[in-house]
């Protein structure tokens, strides 16, 4: 299977890949990192500058965990999911405290640092360190399942036999293994995208199961809420007023956030259980490693 899809997705990859900063040479394993712990849930587009900002701040883990990680949360800003800058805040002095300041070439080890899943793992070990492993993202799966099985989009839960099938599509070299894990993570995000593939422009669309099949539909998922008036919102609306203050306000300061006084309690308990904000003992709300 590999000799079959790799050269076209390479070549094809090779020719239209998008310039993104993340995956230039010279880029360090610590950069690579950083971009895979934001691109979780955001688009490009969004990550771009908040990479940028965030790297020239803190080129090394070692900047990042000499400051605290109200900063971290304040960098962050509005990149969403708040609670990924936490984690790197926390990644970063595992890396001082345990490594050197470095960052590990092992997917296993790395699987081990905070907030690392098993598809993080993959992914750093692969493209920070052009080692063979298979990278399950969402747009490869997608392909993978529309291309091999013929099915429109895979299961919610990543499954053991996508697992089996990625490692199986993966070239024999190292370097090539890695490249083709990003190739194939490039063509699901422009060429086979979840809503109008452009199956026109697809190198492997000759070999394509669903294509084949006639493109059947995939069956309806349930949709995510709404944000607005949403706890997720809430929260937004809290995190930011911390994020503006230089340090622990009162609680009455974030009434003016939110006017629902029970969805604001309901949202503070939430973030200080997140690790995003912290209650002190005079009842001031802050930003984790705030001081007064």
């Amino acid at each position: 299977m590999t000799s079959t899809y790799a050269a076209p997705v390479l070549d094809w990859y090779q020719a239209s890949a998008r310039d993104l900063p993340w995956r230039r040479p010279g880029t360090s394993p610590w950069a690579v990192l950083v971009s895979e712990i934001m691109l979780q849930q955001t688009p490009v587009a969004r990550v771009r500058p908040a990479y940028a900002a965030w790297l020239a701040r803190w080129p090394t883990p070692a900047a990042l965990a000499a400051d605290t990680p109200a900063e971290a949360v304040r960098q962050w800003d509005r990149l969403g999911y708040p609670r990924r800058a936490v984690r790197l805040h926390a990644i970063a002095q595992r890396l001082v405290s345990e490594h050197g300041g470095e960052v590990p070439d092992s997917a296993e080890v790395l699987a081990t640092l905070p907030g690392i899943g098993p598809y993080t793992a993959a992914a750093v070990a692969s493209f920070a360190f052009g080692q063979r492993h298979a990278v399950l993202d969402t747009n490869v799966r997608r392909v993978l399942s529309r291309l091999v099985r013929g099915v429109a989009l895979p299961p919610a839960a990543t499954s053991a036999a996508e697992r089996r099938l990625a490692q199986a599509l993966l070239p024999a070299e190292d370097a090539v293994a890695a490249r083709w894990s990003v190739a194939v993570m490039e063509l699901g995000a422009l060429i086979c995208t979840a809503a109008r593939p452009d199956c026109a422009a697809c190198p492997v669309a000759g070999q394509c199961a669903w294509r084949r099949a006639g493109q059947p539909s995939a069956p309806a998922r349930r949709t995510q809420p709404g944000y607005a008036g949403s706890d997720r919102e809430c929260r937004g609306r809290l995190l930011a007023v911390l994020r503006a203050a230089d340090a622990p306000v009162p609680a009455a300061a974030l009434d003016g956030a939110w006017p629902d006084p029970d969805q604001r309690g309901r949202a503070l308990a939430a973030l200080i259980a997140d690790g995003l904000a912290a209650c002190r003992a005079d009842g001031a709300i802050g930003l984790p490693g705030d001081d007064a």
